[in-house]
């Protein structure tokens, strides 16, 4: 089966496959003007797959998507065409939690600023100094927005910080109760926490979930952490309350990545990192295997294994 990918993917399943040619740019733009009849799947990073790119591959079955996100696919012309789609869930739930409490914690313990601090050389009082003063873990409230595979994975590395849960979605969770996380409308819960974090897909219904209505309701001195997609947030917003110095953020995704709003760059009160919540080796190589594996599933004309 012909693969047609964004590049090369990490780890050892990749060479499993046997006939795999790489994009030299974005999709769907790097394929040209001519529709080509040869490729029957492909492998994608991000990359737009809309009606263009599938009319210029009309041999097209399957599109496997590198990461569990997956909204730069037009799933339903996808369904429309026969075409199937697949991610790679639950192998990054670990990582993409443990780059959220590293958020917090490098959040509300001012850890970018106290680097910044030592490298500028402007450590020159004793540890006592004042100005870098942070905030506890222990005791503070964690309001979690959207308790799926990822939100579950960040509730028991919180709670073994001594923070408090509770949690927003569309339906009460009777899981939730053993996680010790309540269950308060997303309103009330931006209004009384003091970190906010993120865990939704991009839908319709979740693009600017957090407007700047709802931006407004976060008390002074909150932080507001997003590894889910940057379309979740209102991002102009965001920019405009995180200038004022009114809350603070942990941000690992934009709106029009690559790249984060220039505004932000050099605020003291926004962590600012570059998409990488499923950046270990064990993770991507993971996600890399269900890749291929759908890929040779597909091929084989075996059930896909992670279809979405």
């Amino acid at each position: 089966m012909k693969v047609l990918a964004s590049r090369p993917l990490p780890g050892p399943a990749w060479a499993e496959l046997d006939d795999v040619e790489y994009l030299g740019g974005r999709l769907p733009e790097a394929v040209g003007s001519e529709p080509r009849q040869d490729v029957e799947a492909l492998a994608v990073v991000g990359d737009r797959v809309d009606a263009r790119a599938l009319d210029l591959l009309p041999a097209v079955r399957l599109v496997a998507n590198y990461g569990v996100g997956y909204d730069s696919i037009d799933v339903d012309e996808c369904r429309l065409r026969g075409v199937a789609v697949t991610n790679t869930p639950g192998v990054l739930d670990a990582a993409v939690a443990d780059l959220t409490l590293a958020l917090i914690l490098a959040v509300r313990r001012r850890v970018v600023e106290a680097d910044r601090y030592v490298r500028e050389g402007r450590w020159e009082r004793d540890w006592a100094e004042t100005s870098l003063l942070g905030d506890d873990l222990d005791g503070a409230l964690l309001g979690i927005v959207g308790l799926g595979r990822i939100g579950r994975a960040v509730a028991p590395r919180a709670l073994a910080f001594g923070m408090r849960l509770a949690y927003a979605q569309r339906r009460r969770l009777d899981e939730a109760d053993e996680l010790g996380a309540e269950f308060v409308p997303l309103d009330d819960l931006l209004a009384c926490a003091d970190v906010v974090t993120l865990h939704v897909p991009l839908t319709a219904e979740t693009r600017d979930l957090i407007d700047a209505r709802r931006l407004a309701l976060l008390r002074d001195g909150a932080a507001l952490v997003n590894t889910a997609r940057g379309d979740v947030i209102e991002q102009d917003a965001l920019v405009r309350e995180l200038i004022s110095g009114r809350i603070r953020a942990g941000l690992d995704v934009f709106t029009g990545e690559p790249g984060a709003p220039r505004e932000l760059l050099g605020l003291p009160n926004v962590v600012l990192t570059p998409h990488v919540g499923s950046a270990t080796v064990a993770t991507r190589e993971a996600m890399t295997r269900l890749v291929v594996d759908n890929l040779l599933a597909a091929a084989a004309g075996r059930p896909l294994v992670t279809p979405v």
